[in-house]
């Protein structure tokens, strides 16, 4: 045999023999895998799904550089196996996100007013997209005497640019014992709303939708919940809080019309508070 053949023999058979041996090694000692995924990260993972979902509103979307849905439900804690009351979604702009994540293993609850005019349209909403909505329901309240649901029924309640109505109306203490009433101890109440300047008392602000921090901070600790963090998640320097009228002066509402719309458009939506609260694990 001539030399350059064995030498192609012995190259075939050490090139067979490393084969065989790289396959015992991946039988005998399998690669590693990728460690499964925390539930906090499975449950972020469905949430920015809910946030990208192409059920949702292009305009609405167009939003979301300004309220920051993913780390405003993030900060709050929120996760698909709970019941969530969202008080007064009005328009459905966090109900878009918020149903769909619970609708398979939660309970998505929109509470609104008695006679609102959002009800026909969120009832609407749910009925012809089951596939999103399907688990969600709608339940009425009188905002003078409101009841949410049974005492302890919830896991998590959550209101976005609300408390400021209920400043002027006089019925924010009310409210507040109500959430208290209608979550489990243990249970969350993440509020959001318009921040008014450092030092501003309500009374020179309540007109103009913004609301000083220690208020609401106050109202909740008074229906008997502990301030459990706060978050800059929504806040907007470049809005100092002083326009002709007041937080509507800026985008979405624009109450101005035409009129400094660049100017407004610049500024972004407003300036805001975020706020987590829990009802304390011993409260009865």
């Amino acid at each position: 045999m001539k030399k350059f053949a064995k030498k192609f023999i012995v190259a075939n058979v050490i090139g067979l023999v490393a084969s065989v041996v790289a396959v015992a090694y991946d039988v005998d000692q399998p690669r590693q895998t990728t460690p499964p995924a925390s539930a906090g990260q499975v449950a972020s993972a469905q949430l920015q799904q809910a946030v990208n979902g192409n059920w949702r509103s292009e305009k609405n979307k167009a939003r979301d550089p300004y309220r920051h849905p993913a780390q405003t439900l993030g900060f709050f804690g929120i996760r698909p196996d709970m019941t969530v009351i969202e008080i007064w979604p009005s328009g459905g702009w966090f109900t878009e996100i918020i149903a769909p994540f619970l609708n398979a293993n939660g309970h998505y609850i929109g509470a609104v007013p008695t006679g609102s005019k959002s009800k026909v349209a969120l009832e609407n909403k749910f009925r012809f997209d089951q596939a999103h909505f399907g688990n969600a329901k709608l339940v009425e309240f009188d905002d003078k005497a409101p009841n949410l649901g049974p005492d302890g029924s919830a896991d998590m309640v959550l209101t976005f640019r609300n408390v400021h109505n209920w400043a002027a109306d006089g019925n924010a203490e009310v409210m507040f014992k109500a959430f208290y009433k209608v979550l489990k101890p243990g249970g969350v109440l993440g509020v959001e709303d318009h921040r008014a300047d450092k030092g501003k008392t309500l009374d020179q602000v309540v007109n103009t939708g913004y609301l000083p921090t220690d208020y609401v901070i106050k109202l909740a600790t008074d229906a008997g919940f502990k301030l459990d963090g706060q978050s800059e998640i929504n806040a907007n320097p470049k809005d100092n809080h002083d326009h002709p009228k007041g937080v509507w002066t800026l985008p979405p509402t624009y109450e101005l019309g035409e009129q400094d719309k660049a100017k407004y458009a610049a500024i972004g939506e407003s300036d805001r508070m975020t706020l987590r609260f829990v009802k304390p694990s011993t409260a009865k």
